[in-house]
């Protein structure tokens, strides 16, 4: 039996249809019109000189604008709806539902990283997923951009994460659910601002840019309350137009991180946010930034790096994130003294496992007395260890499972090690996800803090056995960075 809200983590190109016809804009109406009746296409993607998609034509447009208005030989261009709304294929399907809805679509065109056309996906094909129960909900994750609207969209989250956890589905895929709706608020919120600024005369952005996000979101490994970790990445510029250009940016940032707050995802209190200098920068800037880090190395540029590497983009142009990211990968890999010193950095981040399979649990703080920090003892560890792992073998993936199955595939990690690994990750981070659900319906603070006498045997005992591949994989890793690195006869063992 299919779980009620199982569409919520149902992606697009499980459900589109099959691309039945696209034409270049300068295609004539009349053939155009022949290639939809032979292939009995309803519609036709209109495409640019890059193959991206510029518009799309359907039989009411043919009905509508064509018919004895315009001559066969005319350009599609002149008939089609343009801009077209698409949607990517990796995108949730109760997203594009709500998109459809909302702008009264019947047809979208699916697209690509690249924005080149892969599909068509059908309104009527979509609900018949998603029932007529869900719908509420779908609505009340696609609010209008307002800032209110918003608020609604970041409250409505817990209880679908409640939902979620309740049908069992596995916590990384609800965590991933949670991230994809925070960075589409980051996205909403940054339109907002924009159109905006432009009404207030201040004009469209100086130079292209990116936003990105970093840590937990960066990864797609949200919990529930994430604060604020973002960045950008300008478009280089010259020199002389830095007081003009960095300050138009400036006020973005600032409105962008007010909004966040505003509706649900607090400001860093370690100021890792765009308004700082720090983390907005030309993609030049940032590119002699990691090669300053990977070479200059002390404790505060190594946990910057720890902060930074895990970003990913979340408005603007993608293209120079995925720039920075490809400059990243080729620059730390093979640098054995970086990753070693990075190791060294976070050394001290064990699991919450003493002698005899016993839990370290919190002393100092009276409030957690007898808890476990999930977070610090249990997913902190695995994710830095895999991120080094990673970033040694030239992996560009960010999320830890995604790293975890790349490794693999090249041989470091054997098969019972990577089913260890990603048990561990998952069981931590369920237990992690529905102590956050317990304390926020309590009307309790939100923390990662749990106790060991709220989990059952059968959790207790899978959690130490999670605990012992962490510290495994670990213990090889400081092996290797003393020594010959990464030898893929070292990780053969499992826990």
């Amino acid at each position: 039996m299919q779980s009620r809200t199982a569409i919520f983590g149902k992606l697009v190109k499980d459900f589109m249809g099959r691309l039945r016809l696209a034409v270049p804009a300068g295609t004539s109406l009349g053939d155009t019109v022949g290639q939809m009746a032979g292939r009995k296409a309803s519609s036709a993607i209109v495409t640019g000189p890059r193959g991206e998609v510029v518009g799309i034509v359907t039989e009411q447009d043919i009905t509508r604008r064509a018919a004895f208005k315009s001559a066969a030989a005319a350009a599609v261009a002149t008939v089609m709806t343009a801009p077209v709304l698409t949607i990517g294929a990796d995108e949730y399907l109760y997203f594009a539902i709500a998109r459809m809805r909302r702008a009264g679509l019947r047809h979208m065109p699916v697209v690509d990283d690249a924005g080149k056309p892969v599909g068509i996906l059908n309104l009527h094909d979509a609900l018949a997923v998603a029932s007529e129960t869900l719908m509420g909900q779908i609505d009340a994750l696609s609010r209008d951009s307002s800032i209110d609207g918003l608020k609604q969209v970041k409250a409505a989250q817990a209880e679908l994460a409640q939902q979620l956890l309740d049908e069992n589905l596995p916590a990384n895929e609800i965590q991933a659910l949670l991230s994809h709706i925070n960075n589409d608020i980051y996205s909403r919120i940054v339109d907002l601002n924009l159109a905006a600024m432009a009404d207030e005369r201040m004009g469209a952005p100086p130079v292209a840019f990116s936003v990105i996000v970093m840590g937990s979101g960066g990864r797609g490994e949200n919990f529930l309350f994430p604060d604020q970790d973002n960045g950008m990445i300008l478009a280089d510029y010259p020199d002389r137009r830095h007081g003009e250009i960095d300050a138009w940016f400036i006020e973005l940032a600032e409105r962008m991180t007010r909004d966040l707050d505003a509706v649900g995802l607090p400001k860093c209190k370690g100021y890792v946010m765009a308004t700082n200098p720090l983390w907005r920068k030309t993609l030049s800037q940032w590119k002699a930034q990691v090669r300053l880090w990977s070479h200059r190395r002390n404790t505060t540029m190594i946990r910057l790096c720890d902060i930074f590497f895990d970003f990913r983009c979340v408005a603007g142009e993608r293209a120079m994130a995925d720039e920075l990211r490809g400059f990243v990968t080729a620059s730390i890999r093979g640098n054995h003294a970086f990753l070693r010193q990075m190791y060294e950095d976070d050394a001290d981040h064990g699991v919450a496992l003493g002698w005899f399979g016993r839990f370290i649990t919190e002393q100092e703080k009276q409030e957690f007395k007898g808890q476990m920090n999930l977070k610090h003892t249990g997913t902190l560890p695995l994710v830095e260890t895999i991120r080094l792992l990673a970033l040694r073998e030239g992996i560009a993936e960010t999320a830890t499972l995604g790293r975890m199955d790349a490794l693999k595939t090249k041989g470091l990690l054997s098969a019972d090690e990577h089913d260890y690994l990603a048990g561990a990750f998952g069981h931590i981070a369920r237990l992690l996800l529905r102590q956050q659900l317990r304390d926020y319906g309590a009307g309790k603070p939100v923390s990662n803090y749990v106790a060991p006498e709220s989990l059952s045997e059968r959790e207790r005992d899978i959690l130490v056995e999670g605990f012992k591949a962490i510290r495994t994989v670990r213990k090889h890793l400081q092996s290797d960075l003393t020594g010959e690195l990464f030898s893929p006869s070292t990780y053969s063992g499992g826990a």
